[in-house]
């Protein structure tokens, strides 16, 4: 009997070889090589920035061109990029939207996306959602939160082929 709860104990505590094995190779999985990004994000120095539109909604403050006008801000105090008025300008289209999809509480949802001007190619997009809230305020804080993420994330995808020392 106690040789039996003896060699239980020693099979729980001292690890298999199989066990091993089976974790050093889960260790060694090969990690998806960083696909190109498009160069024209890369080597773009002029946007445009697009309004594709954005639904009413009484749940934050600033009216449907909120996003627009917030993201158009940001893009120009970011600095990475000159913002030209006509698309014909531009090494890159930059279209913003705002939409509520039917969610309970209701959340927007904001889309960025990047288009080539000469093809209309999208070459990459990005999609947040502002936290639901109960309070105006608090709503309004998410909703600036969201579109600093949208922001944040451009700059992070600029930013990585460099510090990656990948080829541009």
């Amino acid at each position: 009997m106690r040789l039996a709860r003896l060699a239980a104990l020693l099979c729980c505590l001292l690890p298999s070889p199989f066990y091993c094995v089976s974790v050093n190779a889960a260790q060694k999985t090969n990690e998806t090589p960083r696909a190109p990004m498009p160069t024209q994000i890369l080597d773009a120095k002029k946007v445009f920035i697009g309004n594709a539109g954005g639904e009413e909604s009484r749940l934050f403050s600033g009216g449907p061109d909120r996003a627009y006008n917030q993201f158009y801000a940001a893009m120009k105090s970011w600095g990475r990029y000159e913002l030209v008025a006509t698309p014909a300008d531009a090494d890159l289209l930059f279209e913003i939207q705002v939409t509520f999809p039917y969610a309970v509480p209701p959340a927007p949802r904001f889309w960025v996306l990047i288009r080539d001007p000469k093809t209309h190619a999208a070459l990459w997009a990005f999609v947040e959602w502002a936290e639901p809230a109960g309070r105006q305020s608090n709503r309004d804080k998410n909703f600036d939160a969201a579109l600093n993420r949208i922001v944040s994330s451009l700059q992070e995808l600029v930013a990585a082929p460099a510090a990656s020392g990948a080829p541009q």
